[in-house]
């Protein structure tokens, strides 16, 4: 795996770090700012709903920049919003700056992913997908643990200027790794890109990547109470329950990776099963704390472990548009994350319990199994109608 493909690895695990610190920090934002603890909040939904928008846009706004020009670009612009938010005393800035920050992000993403694909053989896609998304199972495991210690003993805004420090070494090891031009052919240009986009199998690969991301950060986001209210754990146990979690991911997301490119369909297949057995088997068990200590990690390794065939299959299937097919994923991969805590939400909303949004995973698991029927379908259909050596990969 070339050495560029890890430096990415290091600058997707700060901005991670920064996506999912907030949960942590919440409290004291809302304290020094004199906000709400929603307003606060609400720091995290912004987050997500630029990246949402930010993947596909910056995509296409920097469709014929060199690849290492836009990567520093986007970690310049989202370190300078760290720094910006560190300083402030006004909800409104440090919300604008969220909002920067979150495109910068996304904007890195897509061409991160992008780069990282097109630097390896053809059929080693899913492993480098794996080692950039391994930047955010280390941001759960370090990073996010890491930023609330800093919250505690240096106030919140530490935690932002270590996101800044860690993006501004991401900056340098981009320099230091990634070639001035881009690694590949340049563009066809952004119509082409876009017609390489249209398609049943990329709609159903986005369609199963936001479904399965959803389902996790639904459970993830409420796991808290859970614990605390179900499972008998006490509040201390929280942040190790987290970690846990996230050691999970980060062997899912190692193993899934060198496995994934062989048969991407048959582990589909396995890991999506199991996630949803693995659901709802929580959701059974909540009350039995041993039982839910086994499955936090399980699940976790599950949910990653597919991670690495369900990006990297867009860029088999759209080989055309490598730019657009990563700001299209990450877009896909943030529908998930926010849609899924909001799923979560409005069942507890409705007197469900803290049960529920595990049982809104499950769900959500099976809609995802559907989606991968239909894509096995279309497969299907594609491979009778064309030469066997045009067949979908």
């Amino acid at each position: 795996m070339p050495f560029a493909v890890y430096m990415l690895g290091l600058a997707v695990f700060a901005q991670a770090t920064s996506e999912f610190m907030l949960s942590g920090l919440v409290p004291d934002i809302a304290a020094d700012l004199g906000v709400s603890i929603p307003q606060a909040g609400f720091l995290t939904s912004a987050f997500a709903i630029g990246m949402v928008v930010g993947g596909p846009l910056l995509a296409m706004l920097t469709l014929r920049w060199p690849r290492r020009t836009a990567l520093v670009a986007f970690l310049v612009a989202f370190a300078a919003a760290h720094v910006v938010g560190a300083v402030t005393d006004d909800y409104g800035v440090l919300l604008a700056t969220r909002i920067v920050g979150a495109l910068a992000n996304a904007g890195f993403w897509a061409v991160a992913a992008g780069a990282a694909v097109s630097m390896v053989e053809p059929d080693k896609k899913a492993r480098a997908m794996s080692v950039v998304m391994g930047g955010v199972t280390l941001a759960c495991v370090a990073g996010v643990p890491g930023g609330a210690m800093l919250g505690q003993l240096w106030g919140w805004r530490s935690a932002f200027w270590a996101v800044a420090v860690l993006s501004v070494a991401g900056v340098a090891a981009v320099l230091a790794s990634i070639p001035a031009g881009r690694p590949d052919a340049p563009s066809a240009g952004l119509r082409a890109e876009l017609r390489s986009l249209v398609g049943a199998q990329l709609l159903t690969a986005y369609a199963m990547n936001a479904l399965v991301q959803g389902a996790t950060f639904c459970t993830f986001t409420y796991l808290a109470p859970l614990l605390t209210e179900v499972s008998g754990y006490g509040a201390g146990w929280v942040p190790a329950m987290l970690v846990l979690f996230g050691v999970g991911a980060f062997v899912g997301i190692t193993v899934g990776g060198r496995i994934a490119d062989a048969r991407p369909y048959l582990i589909l297949l396995t890991g999506m099963s199991a996630l949803t057995l693995g659901w709802a088997v929580l959701a059974l068990s909540a009350g039995a704390a041993v039982a839910v200590f086994v499955l936090v990690f399980v699940q976790g390794l599950l949910a990653f472990g597919i991670a690495p065939v369900l990006t990297s299959r867009t860029f088999y299937l759209a080989d055309g548009a490598p730019t657009l097919a990563g700001g299209f994923t990450t877009a896909a991969f943030n529908v998930g994350n926010t849609a899924g805590p909001w799923f979560g939400g409005l069942a507890i909303d409705a007197g469900l319990g803290f049960r529920s949004p595990v049982w809104t995973s499950a769900l959500m698991m099976l809609v995802a199994l559907a989606t991968l029927g239909l894509a096995v379908a279309l497969r299907r259909r594609e491979a009778r109608s064309e030469p066997p050596v045009a067949a979908a990969v």
